[in-house]
């Protein structure tokens, strides 16, 4: 596939656990995140940012809904509750 939003994700988050969540800090100090491949920001505090999305189980990855259901076959995500 060629795809803008593809730069190499494939290293770090191949068929990984995912969970859907609303938008949590990775640690203190942060106020937002970015979506691993389109770049949308991730914050409870910016407005206009997304509030929830898809992250690895650690907050430390975020995906988006629109680029999760765009590649979830290809990376071969588990979901996990």
């Amino acid at each position: 596939m060629n795809d803008w939003r593809l730069q190499g994700q494939e290293k770090f988050l191949s068929a990984v656990v995912l969970q859907r969540k609303k938008y949590q800090l990775y640690r203190k100090g942060w106020d937002h995140d970015h979506c691993e491949f389109c770049g949308a920001k991730f914050s409870l505090e910016i407005a206009g940012s997304l509030e929830a999305g898809y992250a690895t189980v650690d907050n430390y990855h975020w995906i988006c809904d629109s680029c999760f259901d765009d590649f979830k076959e290809m990376f071969r995500w588990k979901i996990s509750k």
